[in-house]
């Protein structure tokens, strides 16, 4: 008896204990950039210009992993299709792009409260050979307000900045 009685305590402290967690969990400091990313949730259009050239974008946003990451799908369905996961990292964010060029940029901000620019920087790459070929180096998110926003990647060759990749875009009604 007295076994099934500690036993008994056991389980309620755990069911305690989780609770508590998630109360916590809860009531837990969002990460303000995330969330503005979050806002994207949907399907946007707009425009891209890159070495001199305009051209039709289409990008979609998706929260993920219950609310902790969002996925950018840039030209979805499409031979260039890309995929770029943002999330928190403390008070940071953290990006991973995952490149037609088949490199695998992981970029590092640190917003500020109230900026309406979130500017990722390089921090490492996967599948890259060397730094002299191209590579995704960084990207700034301009958010102009909720359906509205512009996005500069800067890419590098040689070791040095090659080019840009501006998107602005606008969300799809």
């Amino acid at each position: 008896m007295q076994k099934v009685v500690v036993a008994l305590a056991l389980v309620l402290s755990a069911g305690v204990l989780v609770s508590q967690g998630q109360d916590e969990k809860k009531g837990a400091v969002k990460n303000a950039a995330l969330e503005r990313f979050k806002q994207l949730a949907g399907e946007w259009v707009g425009k891209g210009t890159h070495g001199g050239m305009v051209h039709d974008v289409r990008v979609v946003y998706k929260v993920t992993s219950a609310g902790s990451a969002v996925v950018e799908t840039i030209a979805p369905g499409s031979d260039h299709e890309m995929v770029t996961v943002i999330h928190a990292d403390g008070d940071a964010l953290a990006l991973t792009h995952y490149c037609a060029l088949g490199n695998q940029p992981h970029m590092k901000a640190m917003p500020k409260a109230g900026d309406n620019k979130v500017a990722f920087e390089f921090v490492k790459a996967t599948n890259l050979k060397s730094d002299k070929d191209m590579y995704m180096r960084s990207v700034t998110f301009f958010f102009t307000d909720k359906d509205a926003f512009k996005a500069e990647w800067t890419h590098y060759m040689d070791g040095k900045e090659a080019g840009k990749a501006i998107f602005e875009m606008k969300r799809k009604k």
